[in-house]
């Protein structure tokens, strides 16, 4: 085992897996605008967005919590308004009806722009607030939180030490030494007072997964199967449930709800498609809380891995690669080894890879569960000794080469798709 790996996996999960409120693309753009706005120490009068495409194409269809509203104008508007700039990802966390009500009249009033930057950077997003006398710029870049810089009057505040970052991308770069075996290996073996945090990533999700199941939110998938179970249509059972408690948790993050998600690699919807497959199968099986954490960790840990190989934001669907992680967790709940847990995840890769990532938005919830979907069958294939071979398509003999090669197809051709996805949904 690789023990010395094992604090920069501790360390990888602690950066990656925290509470977000809101889709993050959004909540990015909000969390640059509240400060911008604490450094102009007044109620700005005219607010200037520029992001990346990618960044433009998560913001465009997606609720804001709190506001009722879809988009990155109010979301740079309420930010504004009444964020939190030391909140990190739950920025909007405070909000009042009265807030809300100012940005919407900022919107009314022409007050707030919002265009695509010309910028290489994946995720990027700068916003400039001012008044009748002071303009602030903040640019935050590369990660949803990371300030690179802070501009007032056209006069730099802060700037990003070279350094920090340099040794930022190290530390992301944990991952370069591991293999997914060593994944496992952490999760199983690694003292539990390490790594029991990760339960806060099941009672969060779990909370959310509550609210869509209220059938207020978004398309209602979750709510949709639960309908249906109790019309007699659909039976209950572990299938069901995972579909209905997953897809319930996205329905509610997508349109807006109140409550945070605990997100993975940037994005709620990626740690809730990471969590809840695994808390109800743990549920399912009765399983005791330290079973519970090493799987919620190895699922996590896994989907982070999976997600190292690829851009923060693509044209691939990033809740089928976080599944990846929950069909690691589920296939050791239900008793297998690693060999079985590899065999999964290459059926997955060979079952959903291509999934495309059109933006953010309600109907996300369905690809949230089709991903669930694809997980507990590959992870019941597997126990049974099947799986999807090397011999077919871009799956290879053993996990780690399909992984690469799934993300290759990210990295690579798929960027042009994201382009063209980008194109059409901007010219609808």
């Amino acid at each position: 085992m690789k023990k010395h790996l094992w604090n920069g996996f501790i360390e990888t999960v602690k950066r990656e897996v925290v509470p977000a409120l809101g889709c993050t693309e959004p909540v990015s753009v909000a969390l640059a605008a509240a400060k911008a706005s604490r450094e102009l120490n007044c109620i700005p009068t005219y607010i200037e967005a520029f992001v990346s495409p990618n960044l433009m194409k998560n913001g465009m269809g997606v609720g804001v919590p709190g506001t009722g509203m879809v988009g990155l104008p109010i979301a740079a508007a309420v930010g504004a308004l009444a964020g939190d700039a030391d909140a990190g990802l739950e920025v909007l966390k405070n909000i009042t009806s009265e807030d809300v009500a100012s940005a919407k009249k900022m919107l009314d009033n022409s007050a707030v722009s919002v265009g695509v930057a010309d910028v290489s950077n994946i995720l990027f997003a700068m916003v400039t607030v001012s008044n009748a006398t002071d303009t602030v710029t903040v640019i935050i870049a590369d990660s949803h939180t990371q300030v690179v810089s802070i501009e007032k009057n056209g006069q730099p505040l802060f700037i990003a030490d070279q350094v920090t970052t340099s040794q930022a991308t190290i530390k992301e770069n944990i991952f370069e030494q591991a293999t997914a075996e060593d994944i496992y290996d952490f999760a199983l073996h690694a003292p539990l007072k390490d790594i029991d945090f990760i339960l806060q990533a099941s009672s969060l999700n779990n909370e959310l997964s509550k609210e869509g199941l209220t059938g207020k939110y978004g398309l209602q998938i979750g709510a949709t199967f639960q309908r249906n179970v109790d019309r007699g249509l659909l039976s209950g059972g572990l299938l069901t449930d995972i579909l209905r408690r997953t897809s319930a948790a996205s329905d509610a993050r997508m349109d807006g709800a109140m409550k945070p998600a605990m997100s993975n690699s940037g994005s709620g919807n990626q740690g809730i498609a990471a969590t809840m497959p695994v808390v109800v199968v743990a549920e399912h099986l009765n399983a005791d809380q330290e079973t519970t954490v090493r799987a919620l960790m190895m699922s996590h840990l896994m989907a982070i891995y999976i997600k190292s190989y690829q851009n923060k934001l693509s044209a691939l669907c990033g809740a089928t690669t976080a599944s990846m992680g929950a069909v690691a967790g589920m296939t050791w709940l239900l008793g297998g080894r690693f060999n079985h847990i590899s065999n999964a995840i290459c059926s997955m890769i060979g079952d959903i890879t291509g999934i495309i990532c059109d933006g953010a938005k309600t109907s996300c919830a369905m690809k949230v569960s089709s991903s669930a979907s694809a997980a507990i069958k590959a992870a019941l294939m597997a126990l049974d000794g099947i799986r999807v071979t090397g011999n077919e398509g871009i799956v290879a003999d053993d996990v780690d080469s399909s992984i690469r090669n799934m993300s290759a197809l990210a990295n690579g051709a798929m960027t042009q798709t994201d382009i063209q996805i980008l194109e059409i949904m901007v010219h609808k």
